[in-house]
């Protein structure tokens, strides 16, 4: 592979990056760690296992990043999350 081609790549790899947003879920004193699983699994696409580990992080840290992606993606799926009573926001 040229230099050229290396730079290139790199510039690419860049400019994908810049293009993420992330839904953070933030905590609360009001859902179970059950809905929020349930949510993270319906909403976001979540394993149960993924799901589970992001509630704790959430419950400990007080934040977690659950999704990243194309700010398009993530409008209806942060929506779906405060409907269903979380705290959430995109960044």
């Amino acid at each position: 592979m040229s230099t050229k081609e290396k730079i290139k790549e790199k510039i690419l790899f860049e400019e994908e990056l810049v293009n993420q947003n992330e839904i953070v879920l933030y905590n609360d004193d009001v859902n179970t760690f059950d809905h929020v699983i349930e949510m993270l699994i319906s909403t976001c696409e979540h394993t149960a296992e993924q799901a589970e580990q992001c509630a704790i992080i959430v419950h400990h840290n007080g934040k977690c990043t659950v999704k990243t992606g194309d700010i398009k993606d993530l409008k209806p799926r942060c929506s779906k999350l405060l409907q269903a009573g979380l705290s959430a926001e995109i960044i």
